[in-house]
């Protein structure tokens, strides 16, 4: 078992979709290393690849949206990832709103928190992006977050 496999087996995390939007561009992407770093003030983290798209739309708005998915939602959580959304409508088919912020809520999600660019830092291949919350709803009461498990995503393949 690959080292990446043990830690997501056993530093449990959720699965999330971040979204942001910048003029008529909207991108959404799965991700998993999402952590609240702050109270006061209060401040989730989220660990993204600077190559991605989604990346590049946050530093444009300066806004992102942590869409929390529910248990059994793998397939959402597929339908945004492993692929970019650079040249592909991921939105395609896929219900959703605008948060206060104007950042596309999915539907379906079981709860959101809008977040502004507080502040962002290098660690190793990937950017620590840090959000202040502005604004957050829980959409599905009493539904279970969906957990990452890397079987799911990746099965067969070594971490």
């Amino acid at each position: 078992m690959g080292l990446q496999k043990i830690i997501t087996q056993y530093l449990p995390q959720g699965v999330f979709i971040v979204t942001s939007k910048a003029n008529d561009k909207i991108n959404g992407m799965t991700a998993a290393w999402v952590s609240q770093v702050s109270f006061r003030p209060r401040l989730i983290a989220v660990s993204i690849a600077p190559q991605r798209y989604t990346y590049e739309l946050i530093k444009e708005s300066g806004f992102f949206c942590l869409n929390v998915l529910g248990k059994g939602q793998q397939d959402l959580a597929k339908h945004f990832g492993f692929k970019s959304g650079k040249n592909y409508n991921k939105f395609e088919n896929i219900p959703y709103t605008f948060s206060l912020n104007g950042m596309p809520v999915l539907k379906d999600a079981i709860a959101y928190f809008e977040c502004g660019l507080y502040g962002e830092c290098k660690a190793g291949d990937h950017i620590i992006v840090i959000g202040e919350v502005e604004d957050y709803q829980i959409l599905k009461e009493g539904q279970e977050p969906l957990i990452f498990n890397w079987d799911d995503y990746f099965g067969g393949l070594e971490g």
